[in-house]
């Protein structure tokens, strides 16, 4: 907590009249009356004022139509056009005052406006304490200072650090956007605002919320903390503590942050996250862990750090990219690599730096994996260059397709056939159809295209410079069933249990 929240709060609320200083009582002055008398119905030694009625106290005056004074007990009440002016900058008006003299205490009823430089009070019903500087109001009360306007059903006004403290539902309205708390505290001085229990700010585009924080109004940079929401239609971040400066659009949350994604039906969690609204970007990172949600699947996927890019008039995400150790599971398809950028115009995602992916028994890897979506479900992959893709056969040995660039086509989730551009090499297992091994075909071209059938090599074409060997089992030199360059990174591929629940 603010060390300054602490002081507004004492000053406030435990700071009474008890325990300042207490001023001797003082004599109080009748300046002016038209007229003046005692009347025994109204009680013994009260004194009747009648017109333009002008009474001192210190240096604060007291004026009314009329009034009722006792000069023993310095007792006395104001009726019609009530004016306390009670020093060069506060004014205090209403229709009637009771006030004391002795403890230095008013009571003020009905159409009761407390001004104060360009701060005003109106409610019907309100308590002042000249030696406290506090104004009390139990009931409903309206406190308006240039553009801006609270209302709450209680509330106290100092007078003199110029601070109002509001309770139970506060309601702040301002040129272009509005407050709903609890608890506020309104530094007028410094235009801060203090919250104290469940506050929302919000305007047309944005809704802010938090337990506890400050706002500054005139920089309209806001802190707020105990699970802060920062929402729009379409997305939303929440954390323990944030920051969120309207003016800029720049936002930081900490600590336990989750970012959702209602359009998209994403659930991003991190540590520490940015956001600069203005420019259309989101930063999280630490511990990061993400969740898409999709009709046929859910993609789990964790990185260092993600970059989200969005349009700053709509909102719609443009652009997700992630950096170092990203890793992502679907049961459908897994992955790895240090970089990977999902471009929703293109419908594509771009895997870089040391990509694998593996689909079921499958291993694909590039110094670059190109992703192109469909419909949700993978297109085509392009690998470039130094394209190799591993498959484990059905009963003993490795599928291997080995290239420059290899393009895999996909249908029904699966891969259909595959373009094998420049320096074309596999090794494959051919099989009869109860299984029984033919032989190990070996073979090179500058290109080949593969068809796939039932997630095995069933034919390949070949195109330019072809070789191609079919050896026994028993023939093979040991190494031989490998390309150069095969690695199986079965001990690397991510498993669902690692990214909990």
């Amino acid at each position: 907590m603010n060390f300054k929240s602490y002081i507004v709060l004492i000053l406030i609320l435990f700071l009474s009249r008890d325990i300042i200083a207490q001023k001797k009582t003082t004599t109080i002055h009748i300046l002016n009356a038209d007229k003046a008398d005692y009347d025994e119905r109204l009680g013994k030694d009260i004194q009747r004022l009648i017109g333009n009625v002008v009474m001192r106290q210190d240096s604060t005056y007291f004026y009314s139509d009329s009034a009722y004074y006792n000069e023993k007990t310095k007792f006395f009440d104001g009726f019609g056009n009530v004016h306390i002016e009670v020093n060069d900058s506060t004014d205090i008006y209403s229709d009637l005052l009771k006030y004391n003299g002795n403890t230095k205490f008013a009571e003020l009823f009905h159409n009761v406006v407390l001004k104060d430089d360009s701060t005003t009070l109106r409610t019907e019903y309100m308590t002042y304490d000249r030696v406290g500087h506090l104004a009390t109001y139990p009931n409903k009360g309206t406190i308006t200072r240039n553009d801006k306007k609270l209302v709450s059903k209680k509330g106290y006004y100092r007078d003199d650090i110029k601070v109002v403290y509001f309770r139970k539902d506060v309601v702040g309205t301002m040129p272009d956007y509005k407050i709903l708390s609890d608890t506020l505290v309104y530094d007028t001085d410094n235009e801060m605002m203090y919250f104290y229990g469940p506050t929302t700010i919000y305007n047309k585009e944005n809704t802010l919320f938090g337990n506890y924080g400050w706002y500054n109004t005139e920089t309209e940079l806001a802190y707020l903390d105990k699970r802060a929401t920062l929402s729009n239609k379409e997305q939303s971040i929440t954390s323990d503590t944030m920051y969120y400066n309207k003016k800029t659009g720049y936002a930081k949350a900490i600590s336990d942050v989750v970012i959702e994604d209602t359009i998209n039906k994403g659930i991003v969690r991190g540590e520490l996250a940015e956001m600069w609204r203005n420019l259309g970007k989101c930063m999280i990172t630490d511990n990061l862990r993400s969740i898409y949600y999709e009709e046929r699947d859910t993609l789990f996927a964790t990185a260092d750090t993600m970059y989200v890019y969005f349009d700053t008039i709509t909102n719609d995400v443009q652009r997700i990219k992630a950096f170092y150790n990203v890793r992502f599971f679907r049961n459908d398809i897994q992955g790895k690599c240090d970089s990977i950028t999902y471009v929703i115009a293109d419908s594509a995602v771009y895997m870089r730096v040391d990509p694998v992916l593996w689909a079921e028994d499958t291993q694909m890897t590039g110094d670059s994996i190109n992703i192109v979506i469909k419909d949700r479900s993978i297109d085509s992959l392009l690998m470039y260059p130094n394209a190799f893709i591993i498959q484990q056969d059905s009963i003993k040995g490795f599928n291997q397709v080995k290239g420059k660039q290899v393009t895999a086509y996909f249908k029904g989730n699966e891969i259909d056939h595959m373009l094998n551009e420049g320096n074309a090499e596999t090794i494959y297992w051919l099989r009869e159809d109860d299984g029984s091994l033919i032989g190990i075909n070996i073979s090179q071209s500058a290109e080949m295209i593969i068809k796939m059938r039932n997630k095995q090599i069933n034919n390949i074409r070949y195109f330019q410079s072809i070789k191609e060997t079919l050896y026994p089992e028993e023939q093979l030199e040991k190494g031989q069933e490998y390309l150069k360059g095969f690695i199986w990174r079965d001990e690397i591929k991510p498993r669902r249990s690692e990214f909990g629940n």
